[in-house]
């Protein structure tokens, strides 16, 4: 038996809405790496209108890059933590989007939101620690120390894939042109990707996306022993923009308008309900009830009454 994520049809209106406007975590962070990126490519525009000088980073992205030069850091410490949600390149942008909202959503198949961003975040800081030391050890890139940094969210993103396909490494995904695969396949292909990148034009991008993919892997390893790092974030809060988020996941309870459901619907939300049952079941299986959230134990508990 294998499992694949299969996400409900919606029409292109609902799914932009839902992408960067859902109220829950994932969407937040694609917002946020949204405004940014708008932000900087404007300022950017206005730089040059303005001076006619075309420069490789905006002034957002001067005061958000990660600097690889230790005494441009000292100056910048903040830029740990700002890299990541900062990208100036359309493509750039587009892609990493892409993949954070499907990687997301596979994270979210097991694992809460406090998790997404924490990995989020944690991933972020491993890829910039593997980044600036890279930089700062290895002879290859003392010529271009002084002028490289990092920025974009990729080692964050590549993070919550790792992550997820170790902790559920069986769980199947669709890739087009290749079919149905199992998700740890994925995951290492990208890992190998990156080391047989570091000699390219961007070195030290795919060294930080080994740092988020480390972090990802010793996360999902540590969940399936049992072990959750993220135990002493247990009394944490989430800041106020995202203390109202909520994942919604399918009911299989009647609208609030009182309209019976279709059967089309009904079919949708029953087969959805069957779905997160057996993940959760297969949680279980893997970690032990203790590892279920708290939304996952009233979900299951709901359900065994009916």
């Amino acid at each position: 038996m294998y499992q694949y994520y299969q996400q409900p049809r919606k029409n292109t209106g609902e799914m932009l809405r839902e992408v960067f406007f859902g109220k829950n975590i994932l969407s937040r962070l694609i917002l946020i790496n949204t405004v940014i990126f708008l932000v900087a490519n404007i300022v950017l525009l206005i730089s040059w209108l303005t001076t006619g000088k075309v420069s490789q980073l905006s002034l957002v992205g001067q005061y958000m890059a990660l600097p690889a030069d230790l005494n441009e850091l000292t100056q910048k410490p903040w830029t740990v933590f700002t890299y990541m949600f900062l990208h100036e390149g359309f493509f750039h942008w587009f892609f990493n989007m892409i993949l954070l909202y499907f990687g997301g959503l596979l994270f979210l198949e097991y694992l809460n939101q406090k998790k997404l961003l924490l990995t989020y975040i944690l991933g972020g800081l491993s890829g910039a620690l593997f980044f600036v030391v890279a930089f700062n050890i290895f002879p290859a890139f003392a010529g271009i120390r002084p002028i490289s940094v990092a920025l974009g969210a990729s080692a964050s993103i590549l993070a919550i894939i790792i992550a997820i396909a170790t902790y559920v490494p069986n769980y199947h995904v669709h890739l087009f042109l290749i079919g149905r695969i199992p998700l740890k396949y994925l995951a290492i292909a990208l890992v190998i990707i990156d080391l047989l990148s570091i000699q390219s034009v961007n070195p030290g991008g795919h060294i930080a996306h080994l740092g988020g993919a480390l972090w990802g892997f010793l996360y999902g390893f540590s969940l399936r022993n049992g072990i959750d790092f993220y135990r002493i974030f247990d009394t944490w809060k989430f800041p106020k923009f995202f203390s109202k988020a909520k994942y919604t996941k399918f009911s299989t309870s009647r609208p609030e308008s009182g309209r019976p459901m279709t059967d089309e619907e009904y079919n949708k939300r029953r087969a959805s309900s069957e779905h997160e049952i057996d993940s959760i079941l297969d949680k279980i299986a893997q970690s032990g009830y203790s590892s279920l959230t708290k939304e996952e134990k009233e979900f299951l508990f709901k359900n065994s009454n009916k």
